[in-house]
């Protein structure tokens, strides 16, 4: 198998690490193959989406953002180029971790990426320049089904790790409500 799949502190949230090959010229990786995905998962997750997100500036920082219902997403997220604190929030209602979260520094050095199933909320903050962040969705975009969660929300104790530029923040985030206001709307996954 081309790729290692690790857990994380939360239950399906999972770190996958494509095999490189390198030489003096530079490297060469498989970063995604659907048959070793599905051998490390154990399942097959069905792509029917991929998002592009480039980010001109250190500090920025795009969600926390999830879709409710039938248009629930999961996602399989690689840095192309540059660097992210990737975090991903549990909002299952039903799980021993709702309201807890993990953080893995994704980085095209590295070449890991996240899987992150639906129930999640996610969002990365930047750690350089040009930062290119790709990702794969088991569902279409269904703006009537987006949520997003306030990123500084104190319930929460994300520790982003570095400054968070808050002038870089799109107004959709710059609002987010709290965890507690979108649990209390029975905005989260049951």
């Amino acid at each position: 198998m081309a790729v290692t799949v690790q857990d994380t502190a939360l239950d399906g949230v999972k770190v996958v690490q494509p095999r490189r090959f390198a030489d003096d010229r530079g490297y060469f990786s498989e970063v995604f193959v659907a048959r070793d995905l599905t051998e490390g998962l154990g399942f097959a997750p069905n792509f029917v989406q991929d998002n592009e997100s480039m980010s001109a500036k250190t500090g920025t920082l795009r969600g926390l953002h999830y879709q409710l219902g039938d248009h629930a997403q999961a996602k399989l997220v690689r840095v192309a180029s540059g660097a992210v604190i990737d975090v991903a929030v549990d909002i299952r209602e039903s799980s021993p971790s709702f309201g807890k979260h993990v953080a893995v520094k994704l980085s095209s050095e590295e070449g890991n990426q996240l899987w992150i199933p639906e129930g999640f909320a996610h969002g990365f903050l930047t750690l350089e320049d040009n930062t290119l962040v790709s990702y794969k969705t088991t569902n279409y975009y269904n703006a009537e089904s987006d949520r997003s969660m306030s990123w500084s929300d104190d319930d929460l104790a994300v520790d982003w790790q570095e400054f968070v530029d808050s002038s870089l923040l799109s107004a959709k985030d710059a609002a987010a409500p709290s965890f507690s206001e979108l649990v209390e709307k029975g905005e989260v996954f049951v």
